[in-house]
């Protein structure tokens, strides 16, 4: 057969570009890669004609996606806020990990942990400095699908403290504070002991609160506590417990809340027998991580293991 060879044209009008600039890819070997960018181009074109973006604003667009890189260090990915704060991370997240398996249901990551918290024993508080708010005394377990638990899962564990902070935003926290490494037992069962978390607003330092105020949007998140539950045989498991009112779980900024994550945050006003001692009031919770079969897998950190 022939090979016929399509000579480059110069681009005279809106129309030529496109498909110019596919003919420049076409080349591309690696055929994911091919397909990713063709339709990216595509879309990227489409919307650049339909909005038809004066210079001015093309040139603040690209100082926004340039500042997201400036904003981005050790102690806060800009990047990654801007993926959640635009609902591309729960798209991917859903995606990815549909739920539609009777799996719990997954989350976003955020931009927030750090990964290399410390090993916790069962019972273990991760509360590491003075941190106040009520006691948080939360049990679980890891099962499969069918039922059976998941001896020796790994639970990495984080969150923000009662005034809405991560230990590495807050010079007042100890370093790892709210962070902790838990495995189950031969039983599945893990339990550990915090303090209930808050909602808290997400950085809006940076381009991304410009975006924030300019739509008129809140920063909020609601309450939760963040998990990766890993075991041998089984997908990694990413994910948040939420605890709120229904107002702020339907407005998280960063639209990760999804009902199935929702957990029991039981107010305790007077002394139980199961938690003997405990300062009133206190919350307890109880959650079962249901994974799938599969290749576990690990997240890369968004930020790194130091404090500021």
């Amino acid at each position: 057969m022939q090979h016929i060879t399509i000579e480059p044209k110069l681009i005279a009008k809106v129309e030529d570009v496109t498909p110019t600039v596919l003919a420049a890819m076409a080349k591309t070997t690696n055929p994911r890669l091919k397909a990713v960018m063709d339709r990216l181009i595509h879309h990227l074109h489409q919307f650049t004609i339909e909005t038809r973006p004066t210079e001015e604003e093309f040139e603040y667009g690209l100082r926004w996606i340039a500042a997201l890189g400036h904003h981005t260090h050790e102690t806060n990915n800009e990047v990654v806020l801007a993926a959640d704060v635009l609902g591309a991370s729960t798209l991917i997240d859903l995606i990815n990990n549909d739920g539609m398996q009777g799996e719990t249901m997954s989350a976003l990551l955020g931009p927030f942990y750090r990964g290399h918290a410390p090993d916790c024993a069962n019972g273990d508080c991760i509360a590491r400095s003075e941190t106040p708010g009520p006691a948080l005394f939360f049990k679980g377990r890891v099962i499969g699908l069918d039922g059976a638990p998941v001896a020796g899962a790994k639970l990495d564990i984080w969150q923000a403290s009662p005034v809405g902070l991560y230990e590495n935003q807050d010079a007042d926290q100890d370093d790892f504070n709210l962070r902790g490494v838990f495995h189950t037992d031969e039983a599945g069962s893990f339990h550990f002991t915090s303090v209930k978390p808050a909602g808290y607003p997400v950085p809006t330092d940076g381009p991304v609160g410009v975006l924030l105020h300019a739509q008129h949007r809140h920063p909020m998140r609601p309450a939760h506590i963040h998990f990766i539950v890993s075991a041998p045989g089984h997908k990694t498991l990413i994910t948040q417990i939420f605890s709120d009112t229904p107002q702020a779980l339907a407005t998280d900024v960063v639209f990760g809340a999804k009902v199935q994550i929702v957990g029991d945050f039981v107010e305790h006003t007077e002394p139980h027998a199961e938690y003997p001692g405990a300062q009133l009031p206190f919350y307890s919770c109880e959650y079962t991580f249901r994974l799938l079969e599969g290749e576990p897998t690990y997240p890369v950190p968004p930020i790194s293991g130091t404090k500021a």
